[in-house]
């Protein structure tokens, strides 16, 4: 198995693996039994929850969010759109990546990546768009200096 320039090789065969170059940010999640459906893999409407337990786990790693409150997280969530590429099965070892990929004013968007965490094989991707918002005023709120600061220097600056 041998990397080069976004491209995976695994038994001589070359694979586009995006996930490999752009994302900083892997969180492993846990495929569990109650994940699955009738036919033996991870249901589709599960890997919302898989984006959503990375995206929080981004947002804790960079110290926007303290875990505790949910009415002090400060987003919300607008859009979501989610590509399958290949069944993901139980007891398959996965991770997300999640990486920002605008920052807007009020609004910012997220890219994910759902892959087999011993083989970097990409099983879905998808892209969210989230909206800074305060739960306590109702009201969308501009993206903070600390937040554009935060992001921008976990994502080296391309933002």
């Amino acid at each position: 198995m041998g990397f080069s320039n976004s491209v995976l090789t695994i038994s001589g065969k070359q694979e586009y693996n995006r996930g490999m170059a752009e994302f900083r940010f892997y969180h492993p999640v846990e495929v569990r039994y109650g994940d699955l459906d009738p036919q033996g893999h991870v249901n589709n409407a599960r890997y919302l929850t898989y984006l959503e337990q990375a995206r929080i786990a981004y947002l804790v790693h960079l110290g926007l969010w303290d875990g505790h409150s949910f009415l002090d997280i400060g987003v919300i969530l607008a859009d979501v759109h989610l590509v399958f590429r290949s069944p993901v099965l139980y007891g398959q070892k996965i991770r997300v990546g999640v990486r920002v990929s605008r920052l807007g004013n009020k609004s910012f968007n997220m890219d994910y990546t759902v892959q087999d965490a011993l083989t970097g094989q990409e099983h879905a991707s998808g892209s969210t768009v989230l909206v800074m918002y305060d739960y306590r005023q109702a009201s969308t709120t501009p993206i903070t200096d600390e937040w554009r600061q935060a992001i921008a220097c976990f994502e080296d600056g391309s933002l």
